[in-house]
């Protein structure tokens, strides 16, 4: 723990700024520790303190390090701002040690299987509290005829397929339930779940227990907010409010990148002595990374303290954040801590080794890494074909891209298809990426998010008027449209110069619909509006925004001044503005402020006026 809290530690210069207050975390006595540009070099006299203590933690500036967390994907950067890579994750990458994918459609009550956010890393129950069953279950992706009878359900009718389901005695086994709420959360049904929990519970058909307490949690927090998640657990009986419990909603805070909350919530965990795992601190390191990654070494210093044995996903972690602040040498100073102390890198942190490795310039051991990847026999290893396309793009290689292609062209996977047409529109071979896509419509029924893929494509490369082809093909085969659809849409029209478009497209979506649109969708929009100096859309944007529950991030604010300053105007009340949000400048956005300040009136330029 030491050898990685050191490595975290380093380059204060490059975003990972030690100095400062410790504070927020940890009480040093006067000589704890000694601190330069290089990081700390011993502090042995700490003294805890209630651990991020919300009055310490606005009272004494910043801590210290900062990297992030989660089991499939993880990014994170230098300063306190969020990088567009980042924000393009938005919603967080809920580490809560299994599942897959977290969406922030907590409104889409739709249950709209064809379309959504991209997923990330979504919150479940972890494997300690899974039984054999279920994980089997898990891995051979059953269906179950309780989930089928849910999604042939109407509208917001499953209560009443549910009471069919019972009076014809059909199985309510718990594994019948397990299985059916698996099913339903993979395509984000989360309204349906919801309902199904609820369900159960009101008619006795399934005695509660503390994971099912935590699983309706989480689903009343994505789909009703976090308020609504905490007045539940007051519902919940006392015997049930566990570890599990609080974690499940401290996931969800971190995911919803709510600062405040999630401290909060931590220190009630605190405060109520359940114990300190890796998980928590996982959470907290997720929040710090985007908002404020200045207190990820304080996270450390805690897990030191606590005894708390860094996971996999906590290397990861740290490994990202260095690529993202373009510190290799650090980085592989954390892979040498992370393999000696027994831990391999799996797949994603390869991916992510060699993705950090390419966009630093370290072609070469970008490369050694995808042979690492790849292995001696790729027919077997076909797992990791998606990863190597999307990789030797990146690099440039086509020639690759295509020997990667060859092997899975014969009997392809979805994923792969996806995976080559992102790989080939990246490479600019539009039409080698039609024709993996004319391939799967012979193969698959479609759905809008496979479209979305080659919809992307052409976005990036200016191509409306086959984007419009495009979208037409799906309303024609009935794919349901969502915010990933959207996100596309909106990006099409973006990058062909019709910004107003897009934006009456995605007002035009909302309206029609009950979900949430992406992150990155209202940030494409806004962003050309700041280009214009547009002050009263880039405001526009920003409220709705904000409305939609996209609070406590930085990059939105840049954007914002970055109007004022093209409009050469001064944007009074900026600074309170953030400061209500619990957000300080990064380096980027002083610099901005410093800017948008000099057109600011004063006495002089008043007479002259």
């Amino acid at each position: 723990m030491l050898a990685l809290r050191r490595a975290s530690l380093r380059l204060r210069s490059q975003g990972f700024n030690v100095g400062a207050s410790r504070a927020s975390c940890v009480k040093l006595m006067p000589t704890a520790s000694v601190e330069d540009e290089a990081g700390i070099y011993d502090s042995h006299q700490i003294t805890h303190s209630r651990f991020l203590s919300v009055s310490t933690f606005y009272g004494t500036g910043h801590a210290s390090l900062k990297f992030s967390v989660s089991r499939r994907e993880l990014s994170s950067q230098a300063d306190a701002s969020s990088t567009k890579e980042d924000d393009d994750l938005e919603d967080g990458l809920s580490e809560l040690d299994t599942l897959g994918n977290n969406d922030e459609n907590g409104t889409d009550l739709s249950d709209d299987d064809g379309d959504g956010e991209k997923p990330h890393g979504e919150l479940e129950l972890s494997d300690a509290e899974i039984d054999s069953t279920e994980k089997i279950l898990r891995v051979r992706k059953i269906q179950s005829e309780l989930f089928k009878e849910i999604v042939d359900a109407p509208g917001l009718s499953v209560h009443s397929a549910l009471d069919k389901w019972a009076k014809q005695g059909k199985e309510l086994s718990r594994q019948e339930i397990s299985l059916a709420l698996l099913n339903l959360r993979r395509r984000k049904m989360y309204a349906r779940a919801l309902q199904l929990l609820q369900w159960l519970e009101s008619n006795k058909k399934l005695e509660f227990i503390e994971k099912d307490h935590a699983a309706r949690l989480d689903l009343i927090a994505k789909l009703r907010g976090l308020a609504n998640a905490e007045r539940y657990i007051e519902s919940v009986p006392e015997s049930f409010r566990g570890e599990l419990l609080y974690r499940t909603l401290l996931a969800n805070c971190a995911s919803q990148n709510s600062l405040k909350k999630t401290e909060e919530i931590f220190n009630k965990m605190k405060d109520l002595d359940l114990p300190v795992t890796a998980f928590a601190c996982n959470q907290l390191l997720l929040i710090y990374k985007r908002v404020d990654k200045k207190k990820i070494a304080d996270v450390l210093l805690l897990m030191e303290k606590e005894n708390v044995k860094p996971t996999p996903f906590t290397y990861s972690i740290l490994i990202d954040a260095k690529g993202q602040s373009n510190d290799i040498a650090g980085m592989e100073q954390v892979v040498e801590t992370m393999k000696a102390d027994g831990i391999e890198p799996d797949l994603s942190t390869q991916a992510s080794l060699a993705k950090h490795y390419t966009s630093s310039g370290f072609k070469e051991k970008a490369e050694a890494i995808l042979k690492e990847i790849e292995g001696e026999n790729l027919k077997v290893n076909r797992r990791a074909c998606p990863t190597l396309l999307r990789l030797y793009a990146n690099l440039g290689k086509a020639d690759e891209v295509e020997r990667i292609w060859k092997v899975c062209e014969s009997k392809p996977h979805i994923e792969e298809c996806l995976a080559a047409i992102e790989a080939w529109g990246k490479l600019k071979k539009i039409e080698e990426a039609e024709a993996v896509f004319e391939m799967m419509l012979k193969k698959w029924k479609l759905n809008s998010k496979n479209y979305s893929i080659l919809l992307k494509v052409y976005a990036n490369h200016k191509m409306l008027a086959k984007g419009k082809d495009l979208i037409k093909r799906m309303a024609d085969s009935g794919c349901k449209i969502g915010p990933f659809t959207w996100d596309s849409l909106v990006k099409l029209y973006v990058q062909a110069g019709e910004v107003e478009k897009a934006d009456s497209i995605l007002q035009k979506a909302i309206q029609q619909n009950l979900m949430k649109p992406m992150f990155t969708t209202y940030m494409a929009i806004m962003e050309q509006y700041a280009k214009r100096g547009d002050i009263h859309n880039s405001e526009k944007i920003f409220q709705r925004m904000r409305e939609a529950g996209y609070v406590s991030r930085i990059s939105p604010f840049q954007v914002l001044i970055q109007a004022y300053i093209n409009a050469k105007l001064p944007a009074y009340g900026i600074r309170e503005r953030m400061k209500a949000d619990n957000l300080f400048p990064n380096k980027t956005l002083a610099n901005q402020l410093v800017l948008v300040d000099a057109f600011r009136k004063n006495a002089v330029s008043d007479l002259l006026d």
